[in-house]
């Protein structure tokens, strides 16, 4: 072989090992430089040669550093070598979009009106229902958040723009229903429809306490409801008292209602006198007494 026909083969090795290839994990193992460099292949193909490049971006091994490379290994490359990967993105087509959107929700029909379109990492396209927003309940589009997850790299935000109908079960109030009073099983009905998801069911209803007045025969919404209290007003409430390692238990009456961690108060119906106190869990109170402060005094 001429000199001359050797320089043109090993240009057209170079030429050859330099166009990048794709690579889809984190690292860079052997079995993919094999693939540019056919002496890896005698290295095990799961072996981690160096990190992969960002997603969209290009790793080159110069021929300097794949020598190095080689002779870490034992191995011996033709003069010149070079390799280079990359990490493809690609976009999200509309069939993609509605399969994931399907095997998020299969009951529902979703209408899928737009989707992001700005070039992504390859990996597992989700939509989980907890992208959904939560308050919405009419009939208007919804801007679904979805992910793309990629091998060891965050998760990539996608979205789509849905309208969605379910087929269920909502809750009809039979009787008006106060403010702030619990509501109880006898004064709901349930009813068969098809519409928007984020209709509340029964056990989202039952126990709970309306923010403002409900007519009857009003399809009931989630954002209309609470939590109940824990002590309600004009409950009696046993209130523990403490001070230094003592412990003395009150009963008194709630003038104001609150939740668990929040601050109401009691009236101590020996004395009439008012106490602040923390509620702790269902109808009862703590109430720590400032330093010298007696138990018993402005308690009893």
């Amino acid at each position: 072989m001429t000199v001359r026909m050797s320089v043109v083969l090993l240009a057209a090795m170079a030429c050859a090992s330099a166009q990048c290839l794709p690579v889809s994990g984190e690292r860079i193992l052997a079995g993919d430089m094999a693939r540019a460099v056919p002496v890896f292949a005698g290295l095990a193909p799961e072996l981690a040669l160096g990190y992969a490049p960002a997603a969209g971006a290009r790793r080159t091994y110069g021929a300097a550093e794949l020598a190095r490379l080689a002779r870490r290994y034992g191995l011996e490359v033709e003069p010149g070598m070079e390799a280079c990967f990359t990490r493809p993105m690609e976009t999200l087509s509309g069939e993609r979009v509605a399969g994931a959107l399907s095997a998020a929700m299969p009951a529902a029909h979703i209408e899928l009106l737009e989707f992001s379109r700005q070039p992504i990492p390859s990996g597992e396209l989700r939509f989980p229902v907890s992208g959904l927003p939560l308050n919405q309940t009419g009939a208007s589009p919804r801007l679904w958040h979805g992910v793309v997850s990629a091998s060891g790299h965050d998760d990539f935000p996608v979205w789509a723009r849905v309208r969605i109908q379910v087929s269920g079960k909502r809750v009809v109030a039979t009787e008006a229903l106060a403010q702030d009073r619990p509501i109880e099983r006898s004064q709901l009905r349930e009813e068969i429809y098809e519409g928007p998801p984020g209709m509340p069911d029964l056990s989202q209803v039952v126990g709970w306490v309306p923010r403002r007045p409900i007519a009857a025969d009003t399809v009931i919404r989630r954002e209309w409801l609470d939590v109940p209290a824990d002590v309600v007003r004009g409950e009696r409430v046993q209130v523990e008292v403490r001070s230094g390692r003592a412990r003395v238990l009150v009963q008194g009456q709630a003038q104001s209602s609150g939740r668990r961690g929040e601050v109401i108060e009691v009236r101590n119906p020996a004395n009439g006198k008012n106490l602040r106190v923390t509620v702790v869990d269902r109808g009862r109170a703590t109430l720590a007494a400032n330093p010298g402060e007696t138990l018993t005094g402005g308690i009893r």
